[in-house]
């Protein structure tokens, strides 16, 4: 047989075999071995990083504190404003009411301490509060007055309170005060909704 057959059909031979082990390669995931898959990762699945503090809702958890010491005098001014009526217990009164006024006037010293800038409408609602405390304080001062008018000569009759200038303004500074915690109460309680604190109504501060 001619020497080029026989190197003509060696060469087939050879790229035939090599065609068998190029598909059984393929087979095998590329000539890898069977056991050499990719690891699967360690660390905890579903773990995220947790969002940074919301700087609103950590002002209004502070505000919120403050919003619930607003109240605290509130029965003790309703009580003595009833015994000036009436003309009971005057001198009593006269000193729960000053003693409110002194409250309400911190208040809005603690509310100028506070940071507010990132609650929603704090310029509004900052005002309403502001003017909401100092009207009860004037309110509450006029009232202990009044009380000390009562306790004077002819300051009753009949058992009832005679009215005086200082009833006239502490009359007027109330409905102030009224007016600016409807607005303050408004301003407010969205911002209490959203973050899961106490909603209040205009009577709770």
């Amino acid at each position: 047989m001619p020497t080029g057959v026989l190197v003509g059909g060696g060469l087939a031979g050879v790229a035939a075999i090599g065609l068998v082990v190029g598909l059984l390669m393929a087979d095998s995931g590329g000539g890898k071995p069977a056991g050499d898959k990719p690891q699967a990762s360690t660390e905890p699945a579903g773990e995220k990083a947790s969002p940074p503090p919301d700087p609103a809702e950590e002002q209004a958890k502070k505000l919120d504190a403050l919003l619930a010491d607003s109240n605290n005098s509130r029965s003790a001014v309703v009580r003595s404003v009833e015994n000036i009526r009436t003309c009971k217990a005057l001198d009593k009164a006269a000193t729960d009411l000053r003693t409110a006024a002194e409250q309400r006037t911190g208040l809005v010293r603690r509310l100028d301490e506070l940071k507010t800038d990132k609650i929603p409408d704090s310029g509004r609602l900052n005002a309403a509060l502001k003017s909401a405390w100092k009207a009860s304080a004037s309110a509450d001062n006029h009232y202990a007055a009044w009380a000390d008018q009562v306790a004077g000569k002819k300051g009753c009759h009949k058992g009832k309170a005679r009215h005086t200038r200082h009833t006239v303004l502490g009359n007027r500074a109330s409905g102030t005060a009224t007016t600016a915690k409807k607005q303050a109460a408004e301003l407010w309680n969205p911002t209490a909704r959203k973050y899961g604190l106490t909603e209040r109504q205009f009577g709770q501060l």
